[in-house]
């Protein structure tokens, strides 16, 4: 039997004086309330101030108890977890087993969902409710990773969320949550507002009101931090850094990050694949994708160093796969694939186009740093070795949703592995597309390799740490031989804040209004 934390954390902390209206601005704009419409940061990072976790995530990713005293594996295949007790909702019910149960019921169903949670929860089996303050996950298999999958996982009100549509929780009808802030008002594409829940059972927010701005420009970002008109910013970009760290009321806070950035093919098609042509501008009937040379020459003919060092000016690093050192299951013989124009050109013969073909990047242009710059990079090294690019960047509302649909065959994408271990990736992105199995839900180019399938669900059944760690390594071995996607950097995640606030910088990238505190 494995006992996990039972410390009592956020309640036992003496809170600092209460301030008044916290102002942020974060540069990629929330998509939805509903906590588990879109698994993506910045919706993450707006729902976590009015839902709380079963288990949280410190600022190093580490977890520690939250709605959830403690979780213990009863049995290879039982998880049991002890709530919190005395936690109410926003309106003053109380929180129960029942609320877990009909959230991890909802979770996987939400209709229209881009990318949603389901891929968390695919290894229970049934969840029983053994009491008000009590519930165990029967699982499938032996899931020693289960809970740190829940640490992601929005807990809902059965009494809000029975019925209620993702336009409930928008316009604030279903936003009952137990977390510490209550919903004010959303405006789509343009800020979140927001109240402290004086009601909360932890350290209750240093700030009355906070006023959570969506400011997808880079340079107003900065001139709304420099006027004072915010308090604090996220994605701060790399050009300004010299000049926010220089000027004498601001500080700028950082921490690697867990994000990387990368390149997925669309695999869905056999035949014709949207946005390729060959060079006189007709469709090709094969997919040239579908070549592993192909997506490997792609691979080789990207310079990941000028990509970190010119477009990104020092933010991010080069990378071969999706997890920094440290993480667990990064494979250290998996290293940034060679810059190498003319062995890309060799492959792209051997694959059938020595004179290679037309393609179309598509890039959001305000989600992550730089993407579309990136994106423009990338496509003119591609078009020197004979695939003549063009680069569409989009708004990332439009982005998301057009390319959960395969509307494209190329995409700049990015992915926080949250859970700071590679089974997340290899579930989600990785994974062949089964929704009913929840595998895959951000697949968004429907890669699909049974063999790497079967080692995923092997190794995230295996209890002994050292072992499974190996299998998740194997995993990374694999999927980046086979060019399942292409990954060229990883983030470093910065803000910058005014002097006279302290922000706890975390490594899921996530703005939280409860980690910034009033300088003393």
């Amino acid at each position: 039997m494995r006992v996990f934390p039972l410390a009592v954390v956020a309640s036992v902390v003496v809170a600092p004086a209460m301030a008044q209206e916290l102002k942020l601005a974060i540069a990629a704009p929330a998509t939805s309330i509903d906590p588990h419409f879109y698994n993506a940061a910045p919706n993450n990072s707006v729902n976590t101030h009015f839902f709380d976790r079963l288990i949280n995530r410190t600022p190093e990713a580490k977890l520690e108890p939250w709605l959830a005293l403690s979780w213990t594996s009863v049995s290879e295949t039982i998880w049991e977890f002890k709530l919190r007790p005395g936690v109410t909702w926003h309106d003053g019910s109380p929180f129960t087993a029942d609320d877990v149960a009909f959230t991890l019921a909802r979770t996987p169903n939400v209709p229209n969902s881009p990318g949603g949670f389901g891929g968390y929860l695919r290894s229970i089996a049934r969840v029983e409710v053994v009491d008000p303050l009590t519930i165990r996950l029967h699982m499938k298999a032996p899931s020693p990773n289960q809970p740190n999958d829940l640490a992601t996982l929005a807990i809902i009100s059965r009494k809000h969320g029975e019925g209620a549509a993702t336009e409930d929780y928008n316009s604030g009808k279903a936003a009952i949550g137990t977390g510490p802030f209550r919903f004010g008002r959303f405006i789509s594409g343009d800020r979140v507002e927001m109240t402290r829940n004086d009601a909360w059972w932890g350290t209750k927010p240093a700030w009355a009101s906070v006023n959570f701005r969506f400011i997808a420009n880079a340079a107003a970002r900065t001139a709304a931090l420099l006027s004072g008109d915010v308090d604090l910013i996220d994605v701060p970009p790399a050009a300004d850094l010299p000049r926010l760290r220089e000027d004498p009321r601001l500080t700028i806070s950082t921490k690697p990050g867990l994000r990387v950035i990368y390149l997925q093919p669309d695999l869905s098609r056999t035949g014709e694949a949207p946005f390729i042509t060959d060079n006189t501008g007709n469709k090709l009937d094969k997919n040239p994708l579908l070549d592993a040379r192909v997506r490997r020459a792609l691979s080789i003919a990207i310079n990941r160093p000028g990509l970190a060092e010119r477009v990104m000016q020092g933010t991010a690093v080069p990378t071969g796969q999706w997890l920094p050192p440290g993480a667990f299951g990064y494979n250290a013989d998996v290293i940034p694939p060679a810059f190498d124009p003319e062995a890309a050109k060799k492959l792209l013969a051997e694959a059938g186009y020595p004179q290679g073909f037309r393609m179309t990047l598509h890039s959001p242009n305000d989600r992550y740093p730089n993407d579309s710059a990136t994106a423009q990079a990338v496509a003119q090294m591609w078009t020197r070795i004979g695939v003549q690019t063009q680069v569409d960047a989009l708004p990332w509302a439009s982005y998301s949703a057009r390319g959960a649909k395969q509307e494209w065959s190329m995409g700049l994408w990015g992915w926080g592995s949250g859970t700071g271990e590679a089974g997340y990736t290899l579930i989600n992105v990785i994974g062949t597309f089964d929704r009913a199995a929840g595998r895959g839900a951000s697949n968004h180019g429907r890669y699909g390799n049974p063999a790497i399938d079967t080692l995923t669900d092997k190794a995230l059944a295996t209890l002994d740490d050292e072992q499974r760690e190996t299998l998740l390594r194997q995993g990374v071995a694999m999927a980046m031989q086979d060019v399942a996607f292409i990954p060229m950097y990883q983030l470093i995640n910065f803000w910058a804040h005014k002097k006279t606030v302290t922000y706890a910088a975390r490594a899921d990238e996530r703005t939280s209004a409860a980690d910034v505190r009033p300088v003393k």
